[in-house]
């Protein structure tokens, strides 16, 4: 190895050291058995703008605990709505009035009683700067008097019950939305105690809390990248750490391995237009790709790409592949019936239209053009980019270059409706099937990246979000099911979250909730207990 890269390598580890070690305050630090350090949340980065509900904190896929605030409801290990600050609800029959009865005996942690007003200004002022949940039906929120909440939707959207979990609620007569992040007031199990920007937060025990009481006291959680996070653990400075998947056949003297199935997927959007050089959404993008315009490309490399490889090798085998990009713990989910791997069928797939190599290179053509893209992906992911370039091998063997493309979201916004791009998804809401595949939701901002325009799968949208939301799961199924018979997406897998856990702590694993896309470790913070009174 050349000189300079050892010598970059050892000022690389030494950083990492010299990171855990400020966070930390050195090595081994002693805390008490009912105090928890972790690295964790949102996979250990700072949130941006603080602990907001407003701007999104708290918030990914399905609704995930904020531990600052409460939420209308919440969901319970099973994936069902249970009440948090509702006692009741009542739907409308067409699907466009929430009606939502609150507790009465709920405090903010500056003393001043949490009433409907609160949540309705919560979810107005979450749908004005639109950073969180997906509140594009709702028109508004209204208090009916102290406990009594009216959301009125623009549309039928019986979706709209997961929305229900998904806001934090802020008080009203002093919410600022450029400093509440900082110094948050919230009705949840914890308040913030402090924020070392850059290094770490504190929670401590809300002793107002009106539900279910948790046993840790105070919660530390780091802000340290995947490699700090993995030494931290390996100086016992941290009771759990979540870690990429690359780390998970590692061991620790004094941690045990816990990975939890997830319904986050993994897949590669192609885009479904040519480039015409026309440009759509809000962005104004150039959109298209005459490569992947082509049917026949996209359903080769899905039929060709074999996922169990993938899976083992870029996912270190934490996951389960994936054909159609929906999780099977989802009551929406289907069989998708073609083999994986078929090398010999995507060949000829490729070869019947009018794709082959001419000019003995390995890389087919047709009309002039040779079957050759870019996939990008995030950089900070490493798992994406070890799908990006796994994808890109296993393609030469059909005769298709890829090229992968690492970058930030910044480099990857300009081409993402015309490159691949890898993406993650998750949600226990079906509403994502919308985000995907409607035409009419195209190229605004990361939805439906591919451009498919299908009115046959709007309609179903349509008629799902006018059902009952346990009768709609079929109509959803189909709808996703007649999206992926154009092959939009080259879906991957659904990847495993894992963690180091110290061996004292019990994270009650059978109560865990589903995992979305970026996860719930918090989910169950109040099951999680010491196993050892003593240990530290």
């Amino acid at each position: 190895m050349d000189k300079k890269y050892i010598i970059g390598a050892i000022v690389l580890v030494i950083a990492i050291v010299g990171v855990v070690a400020i966070a930390l305050g050195g090595g081994n630090t002693q805390h008490a058995p009912n105090e928890l350090v972790a690295c964790v949340a949102a996979h250990g980065e700072e949130p941006e703008f603080g602990f907001d509900p407003m701007h999104g904190w708290g918030y990914h896929d399905s609704g995930t605990e904020p531990l600052i605030q409460s939420t209308l409801l919440k969901r319970n290990a099973d994936n069902n709505f249970v009440n948090d600050l509702a006692k009741n609800y009542e739907i409308s029959s067409d699907y466009k009035e929430y009606t939502v009865e609150i507790r009465d005996d709920v405090k903010f942690t500056d003393g001043a009683k949490l009433t409907a007003e609160d949540v309705a200004f919560s979810y107005n002022k979450a749908k004005e700067l639109g950073e969180g949940a997906d509140l594009t039906s709702m028109d508004e929120a209204k208090a009916d008097g102290d406990t009594k909440v009216v959301f009125t939707l623009n549309k039928s959207d019986s979706t709209f019950i997961n929305k229900l979990t998904d806001v934090g609620i802020v008080p009203k007569a002093n919410y600022d939305e450029d400093s509440y992040g900082q110094n948050p007031i919230g009705s949840g199990p914890y308040k913030l105690a402090q924020w070392d920007k850059g290094q770490q937060f504190i929670l401590e025990k809300n002793p107002d809390y009106y539900g279910e009481k948790p046993y840790f006291e105070k919660i530390t959680n780091l802000f340290l990248d995947p490699d700090a996070a993995f030494a931290a653990v390996k100086n016992g400075d941290v009771d759990i750490a979540e870690v990429p998947v690359a780390y998970g056949n590692e061991t620790v003297k004094g941690y045990h391995l816990e990975y939890f199935d997830s319904i986050d997927v993994r897949g590669i959007s192609l885009p479904t237009q040519n480039n015409t050089g026309k440009t759509a959404g809000d962005e104004n993008l150039t959109f298209g790709n005459n490569v992947t315009a082509d049917p026949a490309i996209r359903e080769a490399l899905s039929v060709g790409i074999n996922r169990q490889s993938l899976v083992d090798g870029s996912l270190n085998g934490f996951g389960n592949i994936s054909y159609n990009g929906v999780a099977s713990q989802l009551p929406w989910a289907f069989n998708s019936t073609f083999k994986d791997g078929d090398v010999d069928k995507a060949k000829s797939i490729l070869k019947e239209a009018g794709w082959e190599d001419t000019d003995g290179d390995g890389i087919v053509e047709k009309d002039g053009q040779k079957a050759e893209f870019s996939i990008y992906y995030n950089s900070k992911a490493t798992e994406r980019q070890a799908i990006a370039v796994a994808v890109a091998e296993q393609a030469k063997g059909l005769g298709i270059q890829i090229s992968p493309q690492g970058g930030s979201w910044d480099d990857i916004d300009p081409v993402k409706y015309q490159q691949g791009v890898v993406w993650g998804f998750g949600s226990a809401d079906p509403i994502a099937i919308e985000h995907q595949y409607d035409s009419r939701v195209a190229a605004q901002g990361y939805d439906n990246p591919e451009m498919l325009n299908d009115s046959s799968v709007d309609s179903s949208i349509d008629s799902a979000m006018a059902q009952d939301i346990n009768s709609s799961y079929g109509t959803w199924s189909q709808a996703a099911q007649q999206a992926n018979s154009h092959y939009p997406f080259l879906w991957i897998g659904t990847v495993d979250y894992t963690y180091f856990v110290s061996d004292s702590l019990d994270i009650s694993k059978n109560t865990h909730l589903i995992y979305p896309h970026g996860g719930d470790i918090w989910g169950n913070i109040y099951d999680w207990k010491r196993v050892n009174e003593t240990s530290n």
